[in-house]
């Protein structure tokens, strides 16, 4: 009921242009969001990797209504690519999200968008992962993902969310393909003829994801890039540190190098961890939004399970 709540609160106009105007919520939301400004974004890229934390940008937005507003956020994507080509020391790729260049609006305005965003990638020297979103646009997405590899773009990635009884179906054809594949549980309010509904489910499933993940990167010899900018194979993008327990002991029993996964994280959440893990050896990336539409992105981590309301608060506090 508060799921479902939170994500029509993260979909809502009304409750936007409240919370946006409200400072206390900005205040919250910037524990989580780098800023929202591109050049904010920059500072915390490199104050992430001066500890050994690789970041992949991503300029918050998504369900735009018009073509201009598909343009102005294809635009701003450039600018982050260029930020990044222009600054040779960030390592740092880039995330986006279909439905902010136009999936919603034309399929054919987001193809090309996507196109045009992949050749401005390969020109900067980096990498773009498509987000994944709710199911309506998942078929979309995939498909889109291989026409663009049909048309020579490698430097091309997708997530696969662990929460929907597709996800094994997807991930093992995708890897004959050897894509750069982030498993993540799942944050939007899916029905349960779609998605596992119980959490020691989607648990499991994610673990089985996991295996099959690493499994293919030690038979790929997948590795992460020396610049940070690529990743290999498998992206583990959990703060479940169940979860990271059981990745950790499946790598080391197979022989795994720890270049050959990363695990992700999201910005502002688990300092602790990213940094342990850096410290480790383990190849750490941390998820990092800024941006004016944060609204949505901010409402929908919380939406992803309730206990996530007490989660952040904490976190605010805890560091």
């Amino acid at each position: 009921m508060l799921r479902s709540f939170l994500i029509y609160l993260s979909k809502a106009a009304w409750a936007q242009k409240i919370a946006t105007s409200w400072g206390l919520a900005w205040k919250v939301a910037s524990r989580f969001v780098a800023g929202t400004k591109l050049s904010e974004a920059m500072i915390i890229v490199h104050e992430l990797n001066a500890k050994g934390i690789n970041v992949t940008l991503d300029h918050l937005g998504e369900h735009i209504n018009t073509p201009d507003e598909a343009q102005q956020a294809t635009d701003d994507i450039f600018a982050t690519l260029d930020a990044l080509g222009a600054d040779a020391t960030a390592r740092g790729n880039v995330s986006i999200k279909l439905t902010q260049i136009g999936m919603g609006l034309d399929e054919r305005i987001c193809a090309e968008s996507l196109e045009r965003i992949l050749a401005r990638a390969r020109q900067c020297k980096t990498f773009v992962r498509l987000d994944i979103e709710d199911t309506p646009y998942t078929d979309k997405t995939i498909n889109l993902y291989y026409a663009m590899r049909e048309k020579g773009y490698d430097n091309i990635g997708m997530a696969v969310q662990a929460y929907l009884y597709r996800a094994e179906a997807d991930i093992r054809r995708m890897l004959q393909d050897k894509t750069r594949i982030r498993i993540v549980k799942g944050a939007y309010n899916e029905p349960p003829e779609k998605a596992f509904p119980k959490k020691a489910d989607v648990d499991a499933n994610y673990d089985l994801l996991a295996k099959i993940l690493l499994d293919a990167s030690l038979a790929n010899q997948s590795a992460a890039s020396q610049d940070g900018r690529f990743p290999p194979l498998p992206a583990i993008a959990s703060h479940d540190e169940k979860r990271i327990a059981f990745v950790k002991q499946y790598a080391e029993k197979i022989g795994l190098p720890k270049n050959g996964f990363e695990f992700q994280m999201l910005y502002g959440i688990r300092r602790d961890l990213q940094e342990q893990l850096a410290k480790e050896g383990y190849a750490v990336r941390v998820y990092v939004p800024f941006g004016a539409q944060w609204y949505p992105y901010f409402v929908r981590r919380l939406a992803e399970k309730p206990a996530n309301l007490w989660f952040f608060i904490s976190n605010f506090f805890k560091g």
